[in-house]
């Protein structure tokens, strides 16, 4: 994302301009657009003219609209962005008032107006505008037939291909239809990746299967490299890496993000540290209950007694249209980094994401036991 203008007040109101350079931004874009936040970009509108004779044409113009958002649909398949709201700018195609949908694109500006810029806002313009975060890991999740691959971006984990293929089965004496089969479908993987990783960007490319697939996978793509001289192939070999996952679903790719040793290679990138902070949550929870709490009445209580060490929160609960509970949630992420603590916003795109989401949304580990917290809790089930 490229930070074209910014001007905001110390009360936090006014506008930024930016420009989204890759699809990864229509995802900030979304963080960042809120229902009743005025969008400026330009758009093609249907303009309906009536000549003299009474008659009447129909032509597409490009013009500049500011709309108030209403509704904010994002496609996370396609990366598009579309905002529909009514228009607050004179106009001459447009009336005042009159209902209007802007597509945010890549490479086009557009300009946003918030009554309030909050920090968790501010925050995510910085974090889009910094070119080192982008798509460094790539996976490839596999069992026979069966193959997805991913790129994981530091906000989001993207399934670029599915490659969904039927392998005859082995039969007694005849195992050259499964061999045919399990070929075609290897060379289908490995032109998959081929076309959707970008190995000038990528860092490492996991491969993960159960049992032996991954090998042969692997093998059979450096032999194809060898006899077609395929240079990216050659010049990356480095960079592959094999991990054992339980299926070639994209849901194995938790597991295979949790295996020490990818967690080694990846470690610079963002999205190994929210899997090991998760994965810290859950041993805490497990070895000393006292020092890992979720649900916002905990964790605030917590923030109340400075004790969080790390606040983990998912980007989902900053897109609440009330913007009292949002404050909220701005406020607590204010002030446990004012205590010194650590907070990480998960992406609810990625697979420890949707985790997080499944305990609430919000997590934390403390720096000093808190059982009174958890007393409480039995209290308020015994008086149900």
């Amino acid at each position: 994302m490229k930070l074209v203008h910014r001007n905001v007040d110390k009360d936090g109101e006014g506008v930024i301009a930016l420009v989204p350079e890759e699809p990864e931004d229509m995802w900030h874009a979304y963080n960042l657009i809120a229902e009743g936040d005025c969008v400026r970009a330009s758009t093609i509108r249907k303009v309906q003219n009536e000549s003299s004779t009474g008659s009447s044409t129909s032509s597409r113009i490009r013009t500049t609209l500011t709309i108030r958002v209403e509704v904010i649909d994002f496609d996370t398949q396609a990366c598009m962005l579309r905002l529909k709201g009514r228009n607050i700018e004179e106009n001459q195609y447009v009336k005042m008032g009159a209902y209007h949908t802007l597509d945010l694109e890549v490479n086009r500006k557009f300009s946003l107006q918030k009554p309030e810029w909050d920090s968790v806002s501010l925050e995510r313009v910085d974090t889009a505008c910094d070119p080192t975060q982008n798509a460094d890991v790539g996976a490839v999740v596999m069992q026979e037939g069966l193959a997805h691959i991913c790129l994981i971006t530091s906000s989001m984990t993207l399934v670029r291909a599915k490659i969904d293929q039927c392998i005859p089965r082995k039969r007694k004496g005849n195992v050259q239809q499964h061999e045919k089969g399990l070929l075609r479908f290897f060379e289908n993987v490995m032109q998959g990746i081929l076309r959707h990783v970008n190995f000038d960007i990528v860092k490492c490319i996991i491969i993960a299967s159960p049992g032996f697939v991954k090998d042969q996978f692997y093998e059979y793509m450096f032999q194809q490299a060898v006899k077609t001289d395929n240079k990216i192939l050659l010049e990356n070999k480095g960079k592959f890496m094999l991990v054992h996952a339980s299926s070639g679903f994209k849901h194995s790719l938790k597991e295979v993000l949790m295996d020490p040793a990818v967690i080694s290679k990846i470690a610079d990138t963002k999205a190994s540290g929210e899997v090991r902070a998760l994965e810290s949550f859950y041993t805490m929870l497990q070895t000393e209950p006292a020092k890992a709490f979720y649900g916002i009445k905990h964790v605030e209580r917590a923030t109340e007694a400075q004790a969080i060490e790390t606040l983990m929160i998912s980007d989902n609960l900053f897109r609440v249209q009330d913007v009292k509970q949002r404050k909220r949630y701005v406020t607590l992420v204010d002030s446990v980094r004012e205590f010194g603590g650590d907070v990480k916003i998960f992406s609810s795109l990625h697979v420890s994401g949707e985790q997080l989401d499944q305990l609430t949304g919000i997590a934390a580990l403390l720096r000093f036991p808190m059982p009174e917290l958890e007393d409480e809790d039995e209290e308020s089930d015994e008086e149900k």
